[in-house]
């Protein structure tokens, strides 16, 4: 493979078109070369190569061992000949015979060729991942180039990105040729290149789009303290700022809305809610549920839920469409929120305070001081620890103690009354309660509401034996019978 350019001019344009570092390209070059020789001479070992920047071009040497008796030419030499090259030359030394590489031939040219195209390939994909590896979180601009199985493959430029299917927004489509915005979500090493993972879903890149239309967010006057989307529907962020002067919301907006617009436009028309952000966790999810108003708020920290309670016709709006709205506010503010209407919170109020007057010797008062710290049934008082209840003011020890003797005897005696259960109508045995035991069905109550389809479903029960039974206890229930069934119910087989 004969040289007839210098190397050194070579090896700067090729660095400087493809980006690469010069000993790079040099290193792939003595490779080339070693290759090349192997081919050519036809042995594995003893093959160096050398770039010589004084001459500007690749230099290849085979080394021979010096033995008394050469056995292979191709890796000895005799001590004589080794002599003519050097004198001083002794039987065991390693001497380096510089070889002719023009006459290598075209088989050996081609090796050389393919072994530098690897390597200059390898040194894009590792400049490719070197240059976007520290860019996870930016947003960049790139053009449709084709579609793989879901996928958008985007050109950036110096290199291709892929925009997932589960990445993208569902009611947006793309034709290659068109200009795309997207985040850069991760950048991954696989063994065809550097692979770079853009969204247009993810939260942080309405964030990033913010940055660039709001220049009070690029200087951190304001701050997005959180974001939360359904891609190509709806999103919130919640902005927060130590500015007295300057209003976060407002910034982000723009005059007469042009801020926002801009990211809306970009993302294709989902409608964006900007809310203040408050370290007041009650006061940021009723922000959040804007533009709902907002009755009360019931707290409990330890689950980190709270419960919300709206006027009746701010409920649809509090939810919002499909649950969107109570979702979304959920995601931004990190806590599980239960809106209820206040006629629907009046009525379980009302049940739980109902619940606690069955205790037996309580009071109002004392069922409006458990209401008060949350115990909402006579259960939840049974299940209470003395220790609990004597901390809360107006119940001290003694009150505390007899206060869940009396709770648990009610759910002890309820309890028995339900394990009598289904036994209580005349003509049900032990069989047929199984059975619709086995079904979910255990109290005469649950016998009553069960459907007569989903009763004559059952294997072993009939249509007429179902009619019966679904009567027998709805007419327990209603106190009209006295003595078991009017009706005889088929016997139990044995």
């Amino acid at each position: 493979m004969q040289q007839q350019w210098n190397l050194n001019q070579v090896i700067e344009q090729v660095g400087k078109d493809k980006g690469i570092d010069k000993e790079i390209l040099i290193s792939a070059l003595e490779e080339a070369m070693v290759s090349a020789a192997r081919k050519k001479l036809g042995v594995k070992e003893g093959i160096e190569a050398h770039y010589n920047p004084e001459l500007g071009e690749i230099e290849v040497f085979q080394y021979k061992e010096v033995v008394e008796e050469v056995t292979d030419p191709t890796t000895q030499m005799s001590l004589e000949e080794a002599r003519e090259l050097d004198p001083d030359a002794q039987i065991g030394d390693q001497l380096g015979l510089k070889v002719d590489t023009s006459d290598f031939g075209r088989i050996a040219a081609q090796t050389a060729k393919q072994v530098i195209i690897q390597r200059v390939k390898d040194a894009e994909r590792e400049n490719v991942y070197m240059a976007y590896k520290d860019r996870k979180g930016e947003v960049v601009n790139g053009i449709v180039q084709r579609f793989e199985r879901g996928d958008i493959i985007v050109n950036l430029g110096r290199a291709e990105a892929i925009l997932p299917k589960e990445e993208q927004v569902p009611r947006e489509s793309y034709r290659p040729g068109d200009r795309i915005r997207a985040y850069i979500l991760d950048v991954r090493r696989v063994p065809r290149g550097p692979q770079i993972v853009l969204s247009r879903t993810h939260p942080n890149f309405l964030i990033k789009l913010f940055e660039l239309e709001v220049p009070e967010v690029a200087e951190r006057i304001v701050e997005i303290r959180g974001a939360a989307r359904e891609p190509g529907e709806r999103a919130k962020i919640a902005v927060a700022t130590n500015d007295l002067d300057v209003d976060p919301v407002g910034a982000c907006v723009g005059m007469r809305g042009s801020r926002v617009q801009s990211v809306v436009q970009e993302l294709k028309g989902e409608r964006i809610d900007i809310i203040p952000w408050s370290p007041d966790p009650a006061r940021f999810v009723c922000n959040a549920l804007s533009p709902a108003q907002i009755t009360r708020v019931i707290v409990d920290e330890e689950s980190k839920a709270m419960e919300v309670i709206v006027p009746d016709d701010q409920l649809s709006l509090a939810i919002g469409k499909k649950g969107q709205n109570v979702r979304l506010a959920s995601k931004l503010s990190g806590w599980r929120i239960d809106v209820l209407s206040e006629t629907r919170a009046h009525e379980r109020n009302q049940a739980a305070r109902e619940s606690l007057m069955k205790i037996p010797g309580i009071s109002e008062i004392t069922v409006e001081i458990l209401f008060m710290e949350g115990y909402r049934s006579a259960e939840e008082v049974a299940q209470a620890s003395e220790e609990d209840l004597a901390q809360i003011e107006g119940i001290g020890p003694d009150k505390a103690a007899g206060l869940i003797a009396a709770a648990r005897s009610l759910t002890e005696a309820r309890e028995a009354e339900e394990a009598e259960g289904l036994s209580a109508l005349k003509g049900v045995g032990e069989k047929t309660a199984a059975l619709l035991g086995e079904h979910g069905i255990h109290t005469i109550q649950q016998l009553a509401e069960v459907s007569l389809k989903d009763l004559t479903e059952i294997p072993g029960i009939g249509q007429k034996k179902a009619e019966t039974l679904k009567a027998a206890a709805q007419a327990a229930l209603a106190g009209k019978l006295e003595g078991g069934l009017q009706e005889e119910i088929e016997p139990e087989e044995s």
